[in-house]
């Protein structure tokens, strides 16, 4: 579950990290009392407006800007709200800000004693431990930097059993180049970061930039926070965080009635059980010239309500030009799942594009059957092969 800015700030400032301080307004009527409320708290009159929504490179779309007195502050609020707003992350028609985020102004005028770093905490999956990665070069693309100046970007594994050790919050520090006191606000401020991380249950940490001001503060001038779903019922406070405006709507109504799906840019929707299953068939679709439009995993339990459920989601996409089912019958039965699909193509009237069914396990010979005998635009399939065949001849 991706979270807005604000969110993960507050995360962070729970565990006592320093942040850049804001408030989060939903309308330009709420300017007054608010910012009010910020210069009270903070003593700066300048601002950075940030648009709140999921997805990065908001400053190059014009979703972040500074305000340096209140009449400014209306007039930046009032053209940020409402827009569409496209980043390189987002769809191609952008995505509409609904809040925005007032900060305080942590560029001090005149300051030129400043540092922005990158840091981030994610899992490493080639050694089983979380990882820090970091960077002095801050407030850029990390991936920029990774193409161009690789040997800036540092890496530190740390045993998720002992968590990280003062000697490996000493080295981060040390590679960003810090001493005196900064070395020791660096220090603390990564300790807290991985505390953070670890007790909200979280996939990704990416704070850029981490700003080192002119004073030595140490403070987290973002915050892009990725909980794990898989852990949030350790968190029922975050469940209300969610967003649903800044989630794809399909992916949404698959997770309320239990299947996992990702929407894909591709042309073949396919519906497999079983995630290992899932990549091998996103494989033999790319093998046969098409794109997968969608990752579709629905379980175990194949019967034919969820298998009617997984065509509606798929052909929601307009860019379906074939649909590909892939099941093993271990636990559920083939002729059940052949059934589920007649069933299916009986009661959607827009079923418009050929179905390829490949059904192995129990009672496949019997799905065959009943698959070959339908009167719909369904061609059966024994082996890999075979449907990499069939996907090649509907698509041409």
């Amino acid at each position: 579950m991706n979270l807005h800015e604000y969110q993960g700030k507050k995360i962070l400032e729970q565990h006592g990290v320093r942040t850049q301080r804001g408030v989060v307004i939903d309308s330009v009527y709420q300017v007054d009392d608010l910012s009010k409320e910020l210069i009270d708290k903070t003593g700066t009159s300048w601002f950075v407006v940030k648009a709140q929504i999921h997805a990065g490179g908001r400053g190059k779309g014009g979703g972040v800007k500074l305000a340096k007195n209140l009449t400014d502050l209306k007039e930046v609020v009032s053209n940020i709200l409402g827009m569409k707003l496209i980043t390189p992350q987002t769809p191609k028609d952008g995505k509409l800000v609904s809040k925005v985020l007032i900060a305080e102004d942590v560029y001090y005028p005149g300051e030129s004693e400043i540092n922005e770093f990158y840091i981030s905490i994610l899992l490493n999956r080639k050694t089983g431990n979380n990882m820090i990665m970091y960077s002095t070069e801050g407030g850029v693309d990390i991936e920029t930097v990774a193409e161009n100046t690789p040997d800036l970007i540092f890496y530190e594994d740390i045993d998720p059993s002992l968590g990280i050790q003062p000697f490996q919050a000493r080295k981060i520090a040390f590679n960003l180049g810090l001493t005196g006191l900064a070395f020791k606000e660096m220090v603390k401020f990564i300790t807290l970061l991985y505390k953070s991380y670890v007790s909200s249950d979280s996939s990704l940490f990416e704070i850029n930039p981490v700003l080192k001001t002119s004073d030595n503060k140490i403070l987290a001038v973002d915050a892009k926070v990725t909980l794990d779903d898989n852990a949030l019922f350790r968190h029922k406070d975050y469940l209300s965080w969610r967003d649903l405006k800044e989630e794809n709507p399909v992916e949404t109504e698959a997770r309320e009635v239990g299947l996992n799906y990702v929407d894909l840019n591709g042309n073949v929707g396919c519906m497999v059980n079983g995630a290992g299953l899932a990549m091998a068939t996103m494989d033999l679709i790319k093998q046969s010239g098409g794109e997968p439009a969608n990752f579709l995993d629905v379980g175990g339990t194949a019967d034919a309500k969820r298998v009617e459920t997984a065509f509606r989601l798929i052909l929601k996409d307009p860019n379906v030009k074939a649909i590909l089912v892939n099941i093993f019958g271990g636990i559920v039965r083939c002729d059940r799942v052949a059934q589920g699909i007649v069933d299916a193509c009986n009661n959607l009237d827009n079923i418009s594009v050929p179905i390829i069914v490949r059904l192995q396990g129990t009672n496949s010979e019997q799905a065959k059957k009943i698959i070959d005998n339908c009167d719909f635009e369904v061609y059966s399939a024994t082996e890999f092969q075979e449907a990499a065949d069939k996907i090649q001849y509907v698509l041409n």
